[in-house]
């Protein structure tokens, strides 16, 4: 998609949103109403939600997000959302709900800046072998289906256990495999053809000058913007006619 001289692109990732933490929630919901009709879309790039157990699967948290994002697309704005490691099955059912579109990483947004790549950023992290097996595992139509075909208090049990499992493997990780691989970094650089990257999930928000041994676009040098979590702040990015640039904001309890 191509957007030319309007208003403003906002970008926000990793809020991990859920029933415990009425705090994100809020903040999500004034966020959302205060860029309402101000900018021209918001592009979630994955972990809106801490779990996704499947559309049919509902709670105050989901409903309240749910019809503030319904709110902020009626005021005409546009939503894009894109799968993250603890959503990735969010499906039609509520994007419809929300007024929001469904999007595919990599997925290539033309700017007054130039083409930007938008990642989630977990298929990027190739150092944590265990990691990827798995994603690659429960990304596959047939064991999506199969989960989803499955009750929602057996789902429930999955996701408790594998978020400990992954809690405990998580812990005997060192930084670096936990982070992106630069290696992978350049060479998502080289098979889309462009300079610019956005993504979120490594929780490290930061804007990286990539050195590049071949130009791409007549560039020696390459951008990776990376999101932060929700937390104590709240990160996003904006791309205007005038600037490409990460924010953030205080999140009060």
């Amino acid at each position: 998609m191509t957007h030319g001289a309007c208003k403003p692109l906002l970008f926000i990732s990793d809020l991990h949103l859920q029933d415990r933490s009425p705090e994100l929630t809020n903040a999500l919901v004034r966020f959302l109403a205060e860029q309402s009709g101000s900018c021209g879309a918001l592009y979630i790039l994955g972990d809106l939600f801490e779990v996704w157990l499947g559309d049919d699967a509902r709670s105050s948290c989901v409903n309240r997000v749910s019809d503030a994002l319904r709110d902020f697309t009626q005021s005409g704005s546009k939503l894009f959302l894109m799968h993250g490691n603890r959503d990735f099955l969010i499906g039609n059912s509520f994007a419809a709900q929300c007024g929001a579109q469904l999007i595919q990483e990599p997925y290539r947004l033309g700017t007054a800046h130039g083409d930007i790549i938008l990642l989630h950023g977990d298929s990027l992290c190739t150092d944590d072998l265990e990691y990827q097996h798995f994603r690659n595992m429960v990304r596959t139509v047939k064991w999506q289906s199969e989960f989803l075909s499955r009750s929602l208090e057996e789902r429930e049990r999955f996701a408790q256990q594998a978020r400990a499992q992954s809690q405990e493997s998580m812990a005997n990780k060192t930084e670096e495999v936990l982070d992106v691989n630069q290696q992978a970094v350049l060479d998502c650089f080289v098979s889309n053809g462009c300079p610019r990257l956005l993504h979120g999930h490594t929780h490290r928000p930061a804007v990286h000058a990539v050195p590049l041994e071949k130009p791409i676009d007549g560039k020696f040098e390459a951008t990776r913007m990376v999101l932060g979590d929700w937390g104590t702040l709240g990160w996003y990015a904006v791309v205007s006619d005038e600037t490409w640039e990460l924010r953030h904001f205080n999140i009060s309890s």
